[in-house]
């Protein structure tokens, strides 16, 4: 997919995003977003300007190639147009839906015409709003449906990067026809970013496992998937859902906090490579209503 970013004139803050989103992404190691940008007004063809290139340059991007381009009809057809400012954000948003149209932070005030500090400043207004915007976009594009058989060769992948003890294909597979599984893949662009597990007995659930791509973790991705994963067991009229921890893994143990499950016990020993105990945690469903959860 792809994101381009739109100010003014296209030769200061707009490229300055467009390189410094490309540098975070290539940290995360996302490789699946397209990363450009545009101006309303001014010429196209022109360079970026002299502050921003030294700017950039200061961190280790370079500019010198930029050339301005206008925001054309052609260019709405596809992706998430992300405005400097509300300002930009308006002229839009007569041309595209709500989730195509994003601002970045609160809006970046225009150092053209400033001093190199000015650019510094406005190089770091961009740099902070970034991780929030890419958090925006990926849940923006993110769907969580039934995994199916498109999805078992990108999960069993998943589960090898993510888990000593991974499940095979075959075990994947088999769970297409298991009328107790309940398994939900992430699917960013066309991939799977993510997927959760749950087997369920008697109207009570388990997650077996919950699994997010190290490049697209801390953005809401886990979260999203439980959140679903606890409607269909709401809807199924399961009473709980139970699941397991390592004891070290606390970040998970919030995220599971923040969804109203509880601990409820350990098991000794309950993982391998490495050893260590399992922090049991539950979630009662049964005349209960969950919170909205926002994280």
């Amino acid at each position: 997919m792809k994101v381009i970013f739109i100010c003014t004139g296209n030769t200061c803050r707009s490229p300055m995003a467009k390189v410094l989103f490309r540098k975070l992404l290539q940290e995360r190691g996302i490789d699946a977003i397209e990363v450009d940008s545009a101006g309303l007004a001014g010429c196209s063809g022109d360079h970026a300007s002299d502050y921003a290139v030294e700017v950039m340059r200061e961190r280790g991007l370079d500019l010198r190639d930029h050339r301005s381009r206008a925001c054309s009809a052609y260019l709405l057809q596809e992706g998430v147009f992300v405005g400097l400012t509300e300002a930009h954000c308006r002229v839009l948003q007569p041309y595209l839906p709500p989730e195509r149209l994003m601002l970045l932070g609160d809006g970046i005030p225009d150092p053209y015409g400033g001093s190199p500090e000015d650019y510094r400043a406005c190089a770091d207004q961009i740099e902070q709003a970034l991780p929030a915007l890419l958090r925006r976009v990926i849940l923006a594009n993110t769907a969580v449906v039934p995994m199916a058989a498109e999805h078992v060769e990108a999960i069993a992948a998943l589960e090898r990067e993510c888990f000593s003890t991974p499940w095979s294909k075959q075990s994947l597979a088999e769970e297409l026809t298991n009328e107790a599984a309940h398994f939900l893949a992430a699917v960013f662009d066309g991939r799977v970013i993510g997927y959760l597990g749950i087997l369920e007995i008697s109207g009570e659930s388990d997650v077996t496992n919950i699994a997010v791509a190290p490049a697209y973790r801390r953005l809401g991705v886990a979260n999203r998937l439980l959140g679903a994963a606890v409607k269909a067991a709401r809807e199924r009229q399961d009473e709980w859902i139970t699941l397991e921890v390592r004891e070290s893994n606390r970040a998970a143990q919030e995220l599971y906090g923040r969804h109203g499950f509880e601990k409820i016990g350990e098991r000794k020993g309950f993982y391998a490579k490495p050893a260590e105990n399992a922090v049991l945690m539950r979630k009662l469903l049964r005349d209960k209503q969950d919170e909205t959860i926002s994280h």
